[in-house]
């Protein structure tokens, strides 16, 4: 879980968040709805009445963004790419996919489904504002009407072609797929999305000076996020460039060490982790090799257990591993151990172990790289 944040719980599998930030935009919008749209629509309510359904609102809309989200994340499943969380925030929903989309067609899906489900949810409320019979359902109707056309700005907002947007994704996947390169389409797409987010800082303060000072601040704001989020995407775009000049062969370690497998968890530690090596395989006493040392596994194990518990049981078997070659890029690497999540990944030649590439080398080369 993200710092800053508290689970609500799981859908499909995907933890649900919700970011300290976000009870700052629920409030907003439920002010504004109490504040001025309900009086507006029905003079006749009383405050308690416009503060209720200001809430329900509320909590209706940001539900319709966690939807959204779950177009992207359900889309990304389907897709063999795990989601591990969504967290709803001061901008709206962010849902956490490990990995990037290996294909240009399976970025347009998952990028696509967000605003196609808001556009879902949206036709749906907008049919039902117009069904329900009046007079007694007009409230129900006013909210449902409200939540048909936010659901639909949601969506054209979304689609607007400039990253991190869904419609910077949709273009980057069009790019990518007549370009054949994905680190270009990036830096395209982040390019037009630091211009979308120039315009919308600048009308903020143009909307602040003719005295909309909550509205103007309000989009700088969004524009100025966007700009950051468009600059790492393009700064990430330019370091997987570089990164594609480097091998494994240059990273991994080949002076690892080799762990007996009969041997507790606490000696292991005391004999070989302590002196900060990173790279270890467990093997037999004829030296097979049996399986990689999982360092996750051994954080998670009760230390009045380490004495009880063999250096095999804190270990990933083999066959359970997925092997890099000496050949492979760094970013082949990178996206191996976004799926694997483990500490370190056997490097291989002719079924032969050669090497290991540990995950905290190549996040210290990257860090140096970036």
């Amino acid at each position: 879980m993200a710092r800053g944040s508290f689970g609500i719980g799981q859908i499909s599998g995907i933890r649900i968040n919700i970011d300290y930030s976000w009870f700052f935009i629920f409030l907003l919008v439920t002010w504004s709805l109490a504040g001025s749209y309900f009086p507006a629509a029905f003079p006749e309510w009383s405050i308690v009445q416009s503060v209720s359904a200001g809430l329900v609102t509320s909590l209706l809309f940001f539900a319709s963004v966690l939807a959204h989200e779950l177009g992207h994340s359900v889309t990304a499943q389907r897709h063999g790419i795990p989601v591990n969380s969504i967290t709803l925030f001061i901008f709206g929903g962010l849902a956490h996919i490990s990995r990037e989309p290996e294909s240009s067609g399976v970025e347009f899906k998952i990028a696509i489904a967000g605003p196609l489900t808001s556009i879902a949810v949206g036709v749906v409320c907008w049919a039902l504002s117009y069904l329900l019979p009046s007079p007694h359902f007009d409230g129900v109707a006013e909210i449902a009407f409200w939540l048909g056309m936010t659901n639909v700005m949601l969506a054209v907002f979304n689609l607007l072609p400039g990253f991190p947007l869904d419609g910077g994704r949709v273009l980057r996947a069009i790019i990518w797929k007549l370009g054949k390169d994905q680190q270009k389409a990036t830096r395209w797409v982040s390019n037009i999305g630091k211009a979308i987010a120039y315009l919308m800082i600048a009308n903020g303060i143009v909307l602040f000076f003719m005295g909309h000072t909550l509205n103007g601040l309000w989009l700088a704001f969004i524009g100025w996020f966007l700009n950051s989020a468009a600059s790492g995407s393009s700064k990430r775009a330019s370091l997987q460039q570089e990164l594609q000049k480097f091998t494994v062969a240059e990273l991994m370690d080949t002076n690892y060490i080799k762990i007996p497998a009969y041997i507790s968890i606490e000696e292991m530690y005391n004999d070989y982790i302590r002196h900060n090596k990173k790279s270890y395989l467990v093997v037999t006493s004829g030296s097979e090799t049996l399986g990689l040392v999982n360092m996750h596994l051994l954080r998670n194990i009760d230390k009045q257990q380490w004495g009880i518990k063999t250096a095999t049981e804190v270990m990933t078997p083999l066959n359970q591993l997925r092997y890099l070659t000496p050949e492979a890029g760094l970013i082949a690497a990178l996206r191996l151990f976004q799926q694997e999540r483990i500490d370190q990944l056997p490097v291989a030649r002719d079924g032969e172990i050669i090497g290991l590439l540990s995950y905290e080398d190549l996040a210290d080369f990257l860090n140096k790289k970036a």
